[in-house]
């Protein structure tokens, strides 16, 4: 009874300090790889650990490449398979830093976070509010010797929302305000597209004629106001969910184009005139030619 009790003890005290073998383990290979005409320390395996009942692999059904907007939160899936008493850890490839072992942290940075359920095969890395600079290849590697491990890439867009069209936009009293935004590298459809005229959501009782036709799929957003008036003038703003915000300044005008136009109509007309004026000097010359 008393060699049983003893074995299983050494059982959990071996359970126990298996993330921290396996980390000094990965320090240590690190260190040896580095360095210039060292050597690697290769360690046995026991017999146990030899046998193919007992290996741990990849379920290779998680998916591989995630692509995530600034700020939402990214999730890698590392599913293995027949892990026994081994350690999940998660390595960023780029300076081989540890970020988690097991469901614990071993960054400093708290964005970053092993989520597990027991009787689970799956051990998620979850990056909180990341940023383009997180973007990179992280590593779910297993404690088996030799380690195994598997590559994940995670890219971090900057999504932004775009109005087709000119940054300015003039139309006359009557007339109708049709603006469509177009939210651009976003790998979700945004969960909703508010408008803005100045600094409060547009609202759709104050006066009717006002319509948004959003569609998610497409990632589109519509807004028509019919008959606009000169008090319907404002910078609108079209801001999606997940993305950075865009807008348009809108004037409505009485009558008369503004002096803008005006200078650009005075100016075709002028170019106008003077090909009128070398057409003239050009047929005045041919009749003394003759």
């Amino acid at each position: 009874m008393k060699y049983h009790t003893m074995k299983e003890n050494r059982r959990r005290w071996l359970r126990a300090i298996w993330p921290l073998i396996a980390v000094l383990s990965h320090q240590s290979e690190c260190a040896a790889k580095g360095g210039t005409g060292g050597s690697v320390i290769e360690h046995h395996p026991s017999s146990y650990w030899e046998q193919p009942f007992s290996q741990p692999y990849f379920d290779n059904s998680t998916k591989r490449e995630t692509t995530t907007t600034v700020g939402q939160s990214a999730y890698l899936y590392c599913r293995v398979r027949n892990l026994g008493d081994r350690a999940v850890s998660w390595i960023r490839k780029r300076d081989l830093h540890i970020l988690t072992v097991g469901i614990l942290t071993y960054t400093n940075d708290q964005r970053f976070q092993a989520m597990h359920s027991d009787g689970s095969d799956e051990w998620t890395l979850k990056i909180t509010s990341p940023q383009v600079r997180d973007s990179g290849t992280y590593e779910c590697q297993v404690s088996t010797e030799p380690k195994i491990s598997q590559a994940y890439k995670l890219s971090v867009v900057v999504s932004k929302a775009k109005i087709v069209g000119n940054a300015e936009l003039y139309i006359k009293s009557g007339s109708d305000i049709n603006l469509t935004c177009i939210v651009l590298q976003t790998p979700e459809p945004p969960s909703f597209i508010y408008w803005y005229r100045g600094d409060h959501v547009i609202n759709y009782s104050q006066r009717g004629g006002i319509s948004v036709v959003t569609e998610k799929q497409t990632r589109t957003s519509r807004l028509l106001i019919s008959r606009a008036l000169p008090a319907d003038s404002g910078n609108y703003t079209c801001a999606p969910s997940t993305a950075e915000s865009a807008s348009v300044l809108v004037h409505v005008l009485n009558g008369e184009h503004p002096a803008a136009m005006q200078h650009g109509n005075s100016s075709n007309s002028g170019a106008a005139t003077r090909t009128l004026a070398l057409l003239l000097l050009f047929l005045h010359a041919g009749s003394f030619a003759r």
